[in-house]
């Protein structure tokens, strides 16, 4: 399933392939540069495979929305918010985190 899943996603990258859905007119945050950029990008079986001049078997216009990457929260004690781990993620991913380091410390 790997093997067949990088094929896929490699074939889509490359424009081989058509992507799921493409992204059009976005206004993507670029952290590296701390910059925001007007683009188009490319989704395959739910990943992100690049931005560019993709073909999609879908394509949605986002008319400039805003578009950041899913935001890390490096260091977080969980405990101490009162919530269990299920009610801290329903929280915090409505303010964009999809990752979380947790350091249980009570």
């Amino acid at each position: 399933m790997v093997g067949y899943l990088r094929k896929e996603l490699l074939g889509a990258a490359l424009g081989d392939e058509p992507c799921d859905i493409v992204f059009r007119n976005a206004n993507v945050f670029n952290p590296f540069s701390c910059t925001w950029e007007l683009c188009d990008f490319g989704v395959k079986d739910g990943i992100v495979i690049g931005k560019g001049d993709y073909k999609g078997k879908e394509e949605t216009d986002l008319g400039g929305a805003k578009v950041i990457p899913g935001l890390i929260e490096a260091h977080v004690h969980i405990e101490s918010s009162l919530l269990t781990p299920a009610e801290y993620a329903r929280v915090i991913l409505k303010c964009g985190v999809t990752t979380v380091i947790a350091d249980p410390h009570e």
